[in-house]
């Protein structure tokens, strides 16, 4: 899923989508409401794709989460956030079986299902096409060889290191 531009922000409900970098915050839209706004320095702002779930291996980033429910529900939605907690905690077992029980909490399981939900509504759960990923590694790979090959025809040196300049050819003076 690509989450780069969709902000949570501590204290307010909901999600936002970045908008602009401001002087001395950043203009913000609920993803909801639609309703636009500023997020000053003092505000907890998070990225999306920031966001990892504590696994008993290594943390599992909240894009994965939300692909791993995408297949769950076969792309529909997922279990209310206002469920009962043993209802969401063996939800959340089924969806990340070696979640760290220890670390995180039912209100992060709560949030993780309500933005899922919110993301579901909007239809902006995406994901990323690996196609799109692999065209773009052999493109730079391409790209590569040109520069090493530009690089190659540098103009020749003096003994002290110095680039000498180009001599253009002389033309006699006509008087």
């Amino acid at each position: 899923m690509v989450l780069k531009d969709i902000l949570a922000i501590s204290g307010e409900p909901g999600l936002f989508k970045f908008i602009a970098q401001g002087k001395n915050a950043i203009i913000i839209e609920h993803l909801e409401t639609k309703n636009r706004s500023s997020a000053f320095a003092s505000a907890k702002v998070s990225s999306l794709d920031e966001i990892s779930i504590f696994t008993e291996n290594e943390d599992v980033p909240l894009s994965k989460v939300f692909d791993l429910i995408h297949e769950k529900e076969n792309g529909g939605a997922a279990l209310d956030y206002k469920a009962d907690p043993e209802k969401i905690k063996t939800y959340f077992g089924e969806v990340l079986p070696e979640y760290d029980r220890d670390k995180v909490y039912t209100s992060d399981i709560k949030k993780v299902l309500h933005w899922y939900n919110i993301l579901h509504e909007l239809k902006m759960l995406v994901k990323e096409e690996p196609e799109k990923k692999e065209e773009k590694e052999t493109e730079n790979k391409e790209a590569e060889p040109k520069k090493a090959k530009a690089s190659k025809k540098e103009p020749a040196s003096d003994d002290k290191g110095d680039k000498a300049p180009k001599k253009s050819p002389s033309k006699p003076k006509k008087k």
